[in-house]
């Protein structure tokens, strides 16, 4: 790939877009394009065709969604739903339209059956029924990556779908009302310790496992195809370890130095039962994470430490 190519990163300001910027960017890429929401609504599908037939990127690099865990899902199904069809929807037929010839679309891993056999291949894509609590953007990412393969298959360009386990990182989402089980601990760890070690309620039995990846191993993937013609339309992007939620609990509580009593409210949704990804495909072309969970998180938590004040301005 040539370091002046034209790259937009749609969703740079996000924590997974604003990874690959700087990954691209130390890297030697010199041509990157990103607009914030405000300047762009990716819904809007006239302006997101007269940015892209006014720009000509030569790759776009699709992070953009709406996302939120299991709260945000169930509260607001229609919007995850139709918002991430209109976002992705958007870009990846614009890019068909204005000669685009690659694009890196980006998924999660619960487009895969919640009761798929572990861990998960990307093969068990469409064999059963989804999670109840994020079908709905689990839908909207099935079409596209359906969209991209069909794009490869009829007319043969280079439309790779890439499917990350659970991401966490610097530049994550802390509000306690959207965010992920990572930072959303990590926050509410955080918190009580600075409350004299009050006491954590955690959702759930603790009993469900998690796949964790840090962002910038997500980054390096995304860099891998982007230098990399891969052969297959659908691939996952994860550690291929897992653990039990408790005791990521546990792991965060330690770093965070919480001392306090953990409160598992088990009326409240676990969720799947366990998300493993079977990410060998990525692992035999030569990609592999490098940063292990307990140095991610470290590595997280001191960029919360540095940036803490902006996140009290959202309240519990």
């Amino acid at each position: 790939m040539n370091k002046e190519a034209k790259i937009y990163i749609a969703g740079h300001n996000g924590m997974v877009g604003s990874a690959i910027w700087r990954t691209l960017t130390a890297k030697g890429y010199t041509n990157l394009i990103g607009m914030s929401s405000k300047q762009l609504d990716l819904r809007n599908q006239q302006a997101v065709s007269d940015f892209l037939t006014a720009e000509k990127p030569e790759v776009i690099i699709d992070a953009a969604a709406k996302v939120g865990g299991i709260l945000a899902n169930n509260d607001f199904p229609y919007q995850f739903l139709m918002e991430n069809m209109q976002i992705q929807n958007n870009l990846i037929d614009t890019a068909l339209q204005s000669g685009v010839e690659k694009f890196i679309f980006l998924g999660s891993s619960c487009i895969y059956p919640k009761l798929a056999p572990q861990p998960l291949k990307e093969e068990y894509l469409l064999t059963g029924p989804l999670e109840p609590t994020n079908e709905w953007y689990a839908i909207a990412k099935i079409t596209g990556v359906k969209a991209c393969e069909a794009i490869r298959k009829q007319f043969g360009k280079d439309y790779v779908s890439l499917m990350p386990t659970n991401l966490y990182g610097t530049h994550d989402n802390f509000d306690l009302n959207s965010s992920h089980v990572l930072p959303a601990m990590m926050r509410k760890f955080h918190e009580a310790k600075e409350n004299n070690q009050a006491p954590v309620t955690l959702w759930g039995s603790g009993t469900p496992m998690r796949e964790f990846l840090f962002v910038e191993d997500m980054a390096q993937a995304v860099v891998f195809a982007l230098e990399n013609k891969l052969p297959d339309y659908l691939y996952n992007v994860g550690t291929g370890e897992d653990l039990t939620i408790t005791q990521l609990a546990k792991t965060i509580q330690k770093i965070t130095g919480h001392q306090g009593e953990i409160i598992w409210d088990t009326s409240k949704p676990d969720g799947t039962p366990r998300k493993l990804m079977d990410s060998s495909k990525m692992h035999a072309l030569g990609w592999k994470h490098q940063v292990q969970l307990e140095e991610g998180i470290q590595r997280t938590y001191d960029w919360f430490l540095e940036n803490v004040n902006a996140f009290k301005e959202v309240k519990m």
